[in-house]
């Protein structure tokens, strides 16, 4: 059986230690600093002021935090043996001559502190692989049943039909039906707003339907604002970056600089790239910026044949990413793929896998196919990339163009949360 997951992506040249951890399902939270207990939904607002009035404690940027209640139980068994100085800038207020009032002293925990950062960013995609897995689940589901918004006609089949037909017929778009998730919790949230008489756009309520209807129509308000944060929930883009909506991604996309050129004067000939990202052979330190070149010397040198196994399984994108990621560990963890019998050096696997024809074979997909994997085990995997255009397969219909590309973070540097004991009860 596979070991505990990797947290972070390792960079071809660094390593790190892995951790493990479990969830707590309870609604309820208790203060970081006293044993006042708060519901995890409907008391966060009350908490946080709690925390400010009581105990002049700040936590910064929380609307970034994914799993709040993790975070905070994480940081109250961090404090039972620390005190909030060891993790907290001290702000103090009312210094100044003129200032009126008496002078208190504040605690802030933000991230600045690594500790604090990689705590939120382990959380981040905690709820990244989770989003993953539902808007797969939802892809495949064919037992969806849904009525139209605007219209008495039903649908019994994969929720993109229902999209598709409020977009082509009722002129409605929310994107591509691919990019959403959570979709019956959005759709029922739309359904609430119409039968409050409510727009979807501007939120105005109307005396009656036929009134709504008209209104939406002549302002052509049959669409969602993209500024409401409501609807961030059921987009996966927002899950991509920590601290980034797709407002801030657009924005990124939409400035890249556009570069002069002149057609006439500039001479392309003889011009050739370098130092380009190379991809790097699964099993040694073979190299080739071409990625086909790279796939066929792994089939001719080790008689692995990537080709042949998708297409024999019929991996779609996200199962060949995960097995890449799985078979990138077992060799740095220098474990064998299928065995897990583990060695003392590359070689020494590399001759097992060889004499027991364990180049040829793969582990029982249960052991790969898992949603550890579904992040880079190396951060700087140039194979991924080109996952999808190996040996332009057309006959692989689970590979699909507008595959969610996982945005990865760059490596953080060793802290004492990945060794501590808190943190692998805590994170995922």
């Amino acid at each position: 059986m596979a070991e505990a997951p990797l947290l972070e992506t390792l960079s071809f040249t660094t390593s790190i230690n892995t951790a493990s951890a479990t969830k707590d399902t309870e609604p309820q939270m208790s203060c970081l600093l006293c044993d006042q207990v708060y519901e995890v939904d409907e008391d966060k607002e009350e908490f946080l002021k709690h925390l400010v009035t009581e105990h002049k404690f700040v936590i910064a940027d929380v609307k970034l935090i994914s799993d709040f209640k993790r975070y905070i139980g994480y940081w109250k068994m961090r404090l039972q043996n620390h005190p909030v100085t060891d993790f907290c800038t001290a702000i103090d207020t009312n210094t100044g001559e003129k200032d009126i009032g008496p002078k208190e002293q504040y605690y802030l925990l933000c991230d600045v502190l690594p500790e604090d950062k990689l705590l939120r960013e382990c959380l981040q995609k905690d709820k990244l692989v989770s989003v993953l897995e539902t808007q797969q689940k939802e892809r495949e589901d064919t037992d969806f049943c849904r009525m139209c918004l605007f219209c008495k006609e039903e649908f019994h089949s994969n929720r993109a039909t229902l999209f598709n037909h409020m977009n082509t017929e009722h002129n409605f778009n929310v994107g591509l039906p691919d990019n959403l998730v959570y979709t019956n919790e959005f759709l029922d949230i739309l359904q609430e707003k119409l039968s409050r008489l409510q727009c979807l756009y501007c939120e105005r309520t109307f005396r009656d339907r036929p009134t709504l209807k008209e209104h939406m129509r002549k302002k052509q308000h049959k669409r969602l604002k993209a500024s409401n944060p409501t609807y961030d929930k059921f987009y996966v883009v927002n899950y991509l970056e920590l601290g980034k909506n797709w407002e801030i991604i657009e924005a990124e996309v939409d400035t890249e600089p556009d570069y002069p050129t002149d057609s006439d004067n500039d001479d392309w000939s003889e011009w050739q790239e370098e130092g380009g990202a190379k991809a790097v052979c699964l099993f040694c330190e073979q190299t080739d910026a071409v990625t086909d070149k790279l796939i066929e010397h792994m089939k001719k040198v080790h008689s692995f044949d990537l080709h042949s196994i998708k297409q024999s399984m019929n991996l779609n994108f996200y199962q060949q990413v995960k097995l890449v990621n799985y078979i990138r560990r077992q060799m740095h963890q220098i474990s064998c793929l299928v065995c897990q019998e583990k060695f003392d050096s590359k070689g020494a696997l590399i001759d097992h896998m060889t004499s027991k024809d364990h180049m040829t074979q793969l582990p029982d997909q249960s052991i790969w196919d898992q949603p550890q994997y579904y992040f880079p085990t190396y951060e700087d995997d140039s194979l991924l990339f080109s996952l999808g255009d190996v040996a332009d397969d057309d006959t692989d219909s689970g590979c699909h163009d507008d595959s969610v590309v996982i945005a990865e973070d760059t490596l953080v540097s060793s802290t004492t949360l990945k060794e501590s004991d808190i943190f692998k009860q805590q994170t995922a």
